[in-house]
Parts: structure tokens; sequence; C-alpha cells
């Protein structure tokens, strides 16, 4: 890593750090925690009120995001979900939530106060499945296909290595995973001088990839029905986006022949019928096809 690219970390470790001892201190005072200072474009209120009320006031309040991805996600019973860059906690408690009793929520920090502030509210919590990791999202401490869903919120724009972020997750994801994150993506007209120019690095804006280039360094590592959609403004050309991908299917998984009533062909039942619709409701049956890459995706 480059000098450049350590000093980056360094500055992006110390600004999470020190918002997490905000909110520890806060909540030791007298009337709670307070919010870290973000503007109307990040923070909790991007949250539902119902989620917001039902979690530790120090998990909310440590919240720095650019939207919800645990609803962009799409969750369900009994899934493995990580989330990379958990800062203190409000994305993987919500997402033990929506896994229940037999799925697993894991949150990944490289930050000591936040994993500790994470730990805290998790005991609060009474959250039994859930885990913080501490380690890099470029280097994820997991085995490679044990997760079923990769979600982050407004952190792989911080990273000094999106391609190694990129590749992580991938690996790590189980073949036919997917990704549901929300993160700050720039206009393709700017260049990265004019990203920085809209705001610095650490808040999330100066080193956020354009919309080409997201889809490309995800479409290098290997993922497949990448989708970008831009849900609000955050600066001049600078967005809050929701980005979905699919790893796909393992090549020569068995599968019916395409277009037998009934079969599950590439994830589609009935594939290549009138009826077909897709078995994975995380899913379109598009999304379906791409992943698996089998003949039926015509």
């Amino acid at each position: 890593m480059s000098e450049h690219s350590t000093d980056l970390r360094e500055a992006v470790r110390r600004r999470y750090a020190a918002a997490a001892v905000k909110v520890t201190e806060g909540g030791t005072a007298c009337c709670g925690p307070r919010p870290v200072e973000v503007d109307e474009n990040f923070g909790s209120t991007l949250y539902a009120a119902d989620e917001r009320d039902a979690l530790p006031a120090e998990a909310v309040a440590a919240s720095l995001g650019c939207g919800d991805p645990t609803a962009v996600a799409e969750l369900r019973e009994g899934e493995r979900v990580l989330d990379l860059g958990s800062g203190g906690g409000i994305d993987v408690l919500l997402s033990g939530r929506r896994v229940g009793p037999t799925g697993t929520a894991y949150g990944l920090d490289m930050t000591e106060e936040m994993l500790a502030l994470a730990l805290a509210n998790a005991a609060k919590a009474g959250a039994t499945n859930v885990e913080f990791l501490k380690g890099t999202i470029e280097a994820i401490p997991l085995p490679a296909n044990t997760i079923d869903v990769v979600i982050s919120n407004c952190v792989i724009n911080l990273s000094v290595d999106k391609a190694a972020v990129f590749a992580e997750t991938f690996r790590v994801l189980r073949p036919g995973g997917r990704i549901g994150v929300s993160d700050v993506v720039a206009d393709d007209t700017l260049t990265t001088e004019q990203r920085a120019e809209r705001g610095d690095y650490v808040g999330c804006i100066a080193g956020a990839l354009s919309f080409a280039e997201y889809r490309a360094g995800l479409q290098a590592a290997g993922f497949t029905g990448v989708e970008i959609t831009a849900t609000h403004p955050v600066a001049d050309g600078m967005h809050s986006a929701i980005i979905r991908a699919v790893k796909p299917l393992a090549a020569g998984a068995p599968s019916e022949p395409a277009g037998s009533a009934g079969a599950a062909c590439c994830g589609v039942s009935a594939c290549c019928t009138p009826a077909e619709t897709f078995t994975d409701p995380a899913l379109t049956v598009t999304q379906a096809k791409t992943a698996s890459g089998c003949g039926c995706a015509d």
C-alpha cells in the first residue's frame, strides 16, 4: 500500500473512531447519546421510524450511512449476512432481526472504538445471532463461499483499494449470493479532481466511483446482473445509490432441461415458458438467468 493510501485509511479510521467515542461518551450523559453531526443526506433519518425505535439509541446515533441497505438487500429468514464497515452496528442489528434465529449477521470493521460500541449495542438489543469481526473490507476474515448476502452502507467509497473490496466480496459469497449496497456514486462526467472539489475523502465524496467505474469494477470481479440506481443527491453530480449484483451459480451445476414445465432451470421455474417465475424472490427473472449463465438466459 502506498504512503498516500495509508494516510487516507488512517484519516478514515480517526474520523470514525472519534464518532464512536462521541456517541459512547454521550450515552453516559443525562440526556443520552447525541447523533454524530451529518447533513440530511446521511445518517439515521434515512431509516424508517419503527426501525430506529426498535434499536439502542447509541446504534442509531452512530449511523453515518447514505441509505438503508437492509431493506435494499431484501433479507430473508435463515440467511447469512455480512455488513462491510459495520460501524456502531445499526445494519447488523437490523439484519439480525430480518434473518431470524436461524440466520446470522456479521459486521466487519477496522476501528476498535466502533467495534466496542457495536458489541455494547448488540448486548443492549439482546441480539444473539450477530457477530462482529475486526478487519478491513479489502481482506475479509471469512472463508470463501459462506455468505448469502453482502451489504454495506456508504463505506466502499472510503476504501483505498476498491478492486480488492469487490474481489473479496465475490470470494466470500456463495454461488448465487448477492450484494445489496448503499453507496455514494458520481456522475460519469465528473473527473476525480471535480469529485474532490465537492467534498473530502473521509466525508464519502472524493473517493466515490462513477456509475461506469462501479459497474466495471463489479463486473471485473465476476458479478453479473449489476444494477445501480440513484436515490437522492448528496452533492452536485454526486448521488446516494442502491447497488445490486449477483455472484453466478457454479458452472456445471445440475439443472432440469430448459423449457420443461415446473423445472427450476437457471433459478427460474417453468423456464422459457409463459408461466416462468423466479424461485429466489430476491432476484428478477432476468437476474436469475444472468446469474446462472445457462442456455435459457436468452
